[in-house]
């Protein structure tokens, strides 16, 4: 689905085989972005906000998919244009996803190459307003566990803590990361600072047996490896 990131149209607006439904028909579940599948759920927006704008404001403000599924139905009920309805049937989904991930470990997506891990966040982390960090877990075949938000707002060496950083990596008890965050300007070029902050990281991950992978720098609809440029990364 392609839209101005100043205008997103209704779903009504849209062709008739552009719409979030008609693609995952026609197409099926992997053709569809974050966004275009919660504003399936969701179904209508409210009357000054449409459908598709108002997925990609929840899943910015909550920190994607597993900020969502980790907030509670009364932080969800306090979000507009959210009533019960529409709070349990986002729950309920999100916990058959969770509960056939923990039946069907071999249904987690796997990271062979840093494009796998772009795909997997480009369609919801392009469009965000702010900058997001945030960690890849990966397990020791390299499935993914969860990618929890760890910051949101300027990335800065002086405001990173990298004991936060890799927390949730200690929590799941992963074998590997890696770190991506995006540049709203779309452009992903890295900065000094990026690269800054990737040699602590990369450190930081020695001392602590967590193997940094990569750090991927998204932007809109492209992406940059530091890895592969061999920014940060000795």
């Amino acid at each position: 689905m392609k839209s101005d990131a100043g205008y997103n149209p209704t779903i009504k607006e849209l062709p008739v085989s552009e719409r979030p439904r008609e693609r995952l028909l026609n197409y099926g579940v992997g053709a569809l972005s974050s966004v275009e599948l919660l504003a399936i759920i969701l179904r209508t927006g409210t009357h000054d906000e449409n459908v598709i704008r108002m997925a990609q404001r929840l899943l910015a403000t909550f920190g994607g998919l597993t900020g969502l599924a980790k907030a509670n139905t009364s932080e969800l009920a306090s979000e507009k244009g959210l009533g019960s309805a529409k709070v349990a049937q986002i729950k309920a989904a999100l916990e058959l996803g969770r509960r056939m991930q923990l039946q069907s470990p071999e249904e987690r997506p796997q990271i062979r190459a840093p494009t796998d891990a772009a795909n997997l966040v480009m369609s919801e982390m392009s469009l965000l307003e702010q900058e997001h960090l945030r960690v890849m877990l990966l397990d020791t075949k390299n499935y993914v566990l969860a990618t929890p938000t760890i910051y949101v707002g300027s990335l800065n060496t002086s405001l990173i803590r990298v004991g936060e950083l890799f927390r949730e990596a200690i929590r799941a008890n992963c074998a590997a990361v890696i770190v991506l965050h995006n540049h709203p300007s779309g452009d992903p070029t890295p900065s000094p600072e990026d690269v800054a902050v990737t040699k602590q990281i990369v450190e930081a991950g020695k001392l602590l047996d967590v193997e940094v992978l990569d750090h991927l720098i998204i932007g809109r609809q492209r992406f940059v490896s530091l890895k592969e440029r061999g920014l940060g990364f000795s």
